[in-house]
Formats: structure tokens, C-alpha cells, sequence
């Protein structure tokens, strides 16, 4: 598989977002274990969790303990798989997604996803999404203890803007590694994110990558009235695979691969075969003609950028 950086680290060039595998809907735990297992033999060596990946008000951890014991039973080497996880944010009974980025929070929140884990380390570790209630400097300073501790190698921050991106360089530098935030053919609006990421030289991991071209394990399905499945305007996506012969969602994953070389897409997935066909996607290369198509058929939802 193509390789892209992280953090000074060679990683997949597509990586493999977990969260499918605990949340509401989720498959049994063998066919989870199963849909980690195909990811690491297709070559992909970035796995994505956070603590909130689980059912509401149980289990809290339930993700992260899932891809340890994942890699635990999976046959093959995993030295080179980096485990990124997240804390700052809570899942209680009532379904809501709550946030805390406290200091306090967040490093007792990175010592449990270590245990849970099982690592000597996190590779990397983010927060979730800035509490509005805490100073944003305050849970940087936090990522930027556990780092001076050991307890993580790498920091990285999603659901960010522009200006939170610049304060948490400016306090971390080279050690923060990444932004997490959403983004996809639907979903335009951290173009301005990523662009500075390509400026800083940061790993840019859109989530919920494939928004407009297949169902969203956070938003449910989508209401598109197309009969090719895609939302209004994204059809171009389904015509290109097809002419290609690969699928939709490949196709969607390698044109943001194209955006920039920093991005590094992780897509969910609850099937091995689904987790094997995402990993296709880091070979596909599409021609400047089919990335003008599919550029022009998600122009319109970009949002004005208004500089960094």
C-alpha cells in the first residue's frame, strides 16, 4: 500500500476508522475482530479510536479495547501500526455527545486509553473537539504535559478552525502531528483547515470521509433521491466508478487523497470486505480529467474562503 506521513512516522496512505465497530448498529465482536484483521492484511497501518466510541452511558472504552484485542489476535506484524485515540468527550445514557477539555480530564482520560490499550505510549493522541467552557491553551497545555511525560508521542486536535490549529502549533510545534475534522464530497467547509495543514505540514484525517457518497455511521442514511445513491450534484463520483470499475467509495477516498498529500483518509467500516475496498482506494489513481469532474461536481459546497 502507498504510504504518507504522520508525525515524522510512514503510515498507510488510507487508515481505518473504528468507530462502526461500537456504536449503535454494530456488528458481533468476531465480525469486528474480523473487519480489523482484513484492514491490517489489505496494509493499512493507522487505526483510529477514541474512549466515546461506545454504546450511550456503556462500556465507556469499549473501542479502544476492541482494536487492542483486535491486534492482539491478528496473525501478522503490527510494529508498524499506529494507534491513534482521542479523549474529550462523553457518551452518557441520553445518546448526547458531551466535551470536557479540562486539563484534569484529559490527562486522567489518556492514562485509561493507555491501559485500555495496552501501549507503552499512544502514537498519537487528540482532543476531541474544544470545550468552549475551558480555555484552549489550557487542553493544549495538557497534550502538551502528557507528551513531556511519555504517556503520548504524538498530539493532534480535531473539529478545529484555523485560528485553534495556529495556537495549538504555536504551544506544541512540531510535536502536534495532526487535525481531525470533518470532510468529504458533501462536506466542504475545513477547506481553509486544510490548506493551512498542508502549510504546517500536518497530517490532515478527514472524518466521516465518504459524506454524500455512502451512509454515515453518525448521521445515519442519507435522503438523496438519487437513483444512484449519491446526494444531488455528487453523481459524478458514481459515474467515474463506474467507467473505472472500482467503486464509488474507492473512487471518493482517492480523489481526497488528491487534495493534498497530507490527507490521509479514515474511513469506517463494520465488513471486512468494506474494510478491504477502502484499502484499494490508496492505489487508485484518478487522471486530471476525472479529478476536474469531481472537483466541479463539489465546487458548490465549498464554503468562500476568507484566508487562514
Amino acid at each position: 500500500m502507498r504510504c504518507r506521513t504522520l508525525g515524522g512516522l510512514r503510515v498507510s496512505a488510507i487508515g481505518l476508522g473504528a468507530m462502526p465497530l461500537s456504536i449503535e448498529g454494530r456488528p458481533d465482536e468476531a465480525r469486528a475482530l474480523a473487519t480489523v484483521h482484513a484492514a491490517l492484511d489489505a496494509g493499512v497501518t493507522l487505526l483510529d479510536t477514541a474512549d466515546s466510541y461506545h454504546l450511550p452511558g456503556d462500556e465507556p472504552g469499549h473501542n479502544e479495547r476492541l482494536v487492542a484485542h483486535a491486534l492482539a489476535t491478528y496473525g501478522g506484524d503490527t510494529a508498524d501500526v499506529l494507534v491513534t485515540t482521542k479523549g474529550g468527550r462523553g457518551r452518557p445514557a441520553d445518546g448526547t455527545w458531551t466535551v470536557n477539555g479540562s486539563p484534569r480530564h484529559l490527562k486522567a482520560a489518556a492514562e485509561a486509553s493507555l491501559k485500555r490499550l495496552g501501549l507503552e505510549a499512544i502514537g498519537l493522541y487528540q482532543l476531541h473537539k474544544p470545550d468552549p467552557a475551558v480555555p484552549f491553551e489550557d487542553s493544549i497545555g495538557a497534550l502538551r504535559d502528557l507528551l513531556d511525560a511519555g504517556t503520548i508521542r504524538l498530539a493532534g486536535i480535531s473539529n478545529t478552525t484555523t485560528d485553534q490549529i495556529r495556537r495549538a502549533h504555536a504551544i506544541l510545534g512540531d510535536r502536534l502531528a495532526s487535525v481531525q475534522n470533518r470532510y468529504s464530497p458533501a462536506v466542504r467547509d475545513s477547506d481553509a483547515e486544510l490548506l493551512l495543514c498542508a502549510e504546517l505540514g500536518l497530517a490532515f484525517l478527514p472524518w466521516s470521509p465518504l459524506g454524500g457518497i455512502s451512509r454515515s455511521s453518525l448521521d445515519g442514511p442519507s435522503s438523496t433521491g438519487s437513483p444512484d445513491g449519491s446526494q444531488e450534484g455528487l453523481e459524478a463520483f458514481h459515474a467515474v466508478a463506474r467507467e473505472r470499475g472500482v467503486s464509488p467509495q474507492q473512487v471518493c477516498l482517492a480523489w481526497l487523497s488528491a487534495r493534498s498529500p497530507t490527507v490521509i483518509p479514515i474511513p469506517g467500516a463494520s465488513r471486512p470486505e468494506t474494510a478491504r475496498d477502502s484499502a484499494g482506494a490508496a492505489d487508485l489513481l484518478l487522471s486530471a480529467a476525472d479529478l476536474a469532474r469531481l472537483d466541479t461536481a463539489t465546487d458548490h459546497r465549498r464554503p468562500p474562503l476568507t484566508g487562514p
